[in-house]
């Protein structure tokens, strides 16, 4: 960190959720109809599942919620406290406590909305050793509403800002608000950034998605997730991921002054930077296995990483580097979590 940021300058709108990490046998998942490697909604079936994990296994509890995870990452980069503000919802109880304390020790500025009679939203994250399926239950999460930003302390909070992140699942949610936010960026020529989170974002929340995309200035996505839009879209089955990448970003956009940038990770090959017609890779170093804890929050990371250059007026390339490094990061500790001090030098 360098110089000082003004506080609040970025602005975050996702689903606060605790996570109930443990590893588990295959058999854990199979008995829920899950697979490796899922990021699902919890179904009825699927709601002892977190009991389970509590009595059962070794749980621990982590403040997750893809977007609060990676303006935490975010926070841990820049060593300066409430450059980032997240917008979620809670429920009244002793989760929505233990979040609030996990984000003030990592310098995010909650702004909660409370609803008092839905508990606190949770996600089991099942971890077969290296890899980690997902099943949230968004519960007070889901009850997020527009009048939340529309409070005047609120609305100040996303007028001053300079950057806004919204991930995917937050469509899930309330669609009113992403386009609130978005309209808000675009007024004031500010980065409006989106990550399309999940491949059953594109499967079930194509027109809500669509309905924001022309606002979206960088969008992030894997390769899974990236495949689903494409296959959503009814685009060549055979197209890569360069050429998803290269439609991604020939989208309708309102701002063509500013067009459209996509970041793709894919694991351990090279990050995809797509702008215009060209495509830039960026190498990730890879992980020795033994070094590999878990791949959980790996993708919240990348952005976190990222977004703490981008906000600093840094180059895309050490933007992408410090993603990059973030997520190797993260991926040798247990969960989104990280240790020490960071490390990352341009």
């Amino acid at each position: 960190m360098t110089s000082k940021l003004q506080e609040g300058i970025l602005v975050g709108c996702g689903n606060p959720l605790l996570d109930i990490s443990a590893p588990v046998p295959l058999q854990f998942l199979e008995g829920y109809g899950m697979n490796v490697d899922d990021a699902i909604l919890a179904e009825e079936r699927h709601m002892p599942i977190y009991r389970e994990l509590v009595d059962g296994y070794q749980a621990e509890y982590l403040a997750g919620g893809s977007v609060q995870n990676s303006l935490r990452i975010a926070q841990w980069i820049l060593r300066q406290p409430n450059v980032a503000v997240f917008f979620g919802c809670v429920g009244q109880d002793d989760y929505a406590d233990i979040l609030r304390e996990k984000a003030r020790a990592a310098g995010v500025d909650a702004h909660y909305q409370v609803s008092p009679d839905t508990p606190t939203g949770t996600c089991a994250v099942l971890i077969t050793g290296t890899h980690r399926s997902l099943c949230a239950n968004l519960a007070a999460a889901n009850k997020f509403t527009i009048d939340h930003l529309e409070q005047p302390a609120n609305k100040a909070l996303i007028d001053n800002a300079q950057y806004y992140y919204i991930s995917g699942f937050f469509l899930t949610v309330n669609p009113p608000s992403i386009m609130r936010v978005a309209a808000t960026a675009n007024a004031k020529q500010r980065p409006f950034l989106m990550n399309l989170s999940a491949p059953f974002i594109s499967q079930y929340f194509m027109e809500p998605l669509m309905a924001v995309m022309p606002y979206v200035d960088i969008i992030f996505g894997n390769e899974a997730e990236a495949h689903a839009f494409a296959t959503a879209q009814g685009w060549p089955a055979d197209a890569d991921l360069r050429e998803i990448g290269k439609r991604l970003v020939a989208l309708p956009k309102i701002n063509s002054e500013r067009p459209r940038i996509a970041i793709l990770t894919q694991g351990c090959d090279p990050v995809l930077l797509i702008q215009h017609d060209k495509v830039q890779e960026f190498p990730v170093t890879r992980l020795a296995v033994h070094e590999i804890v878990d791949t959980n929050g790996a993708g919240d990371a990348f952005v976190g990483g990222f977004l703490s250059q981008y906000v600093q007026g840094k180059s895309l390339d050490v933007c992408i580097r410090c993603g990059n490094y973030a997520a190797g990061h993260i991926i040798k500790n247990p969960g989104c979590t990280y240790s020490g001090e960071p490390e990352f030098n341009e």
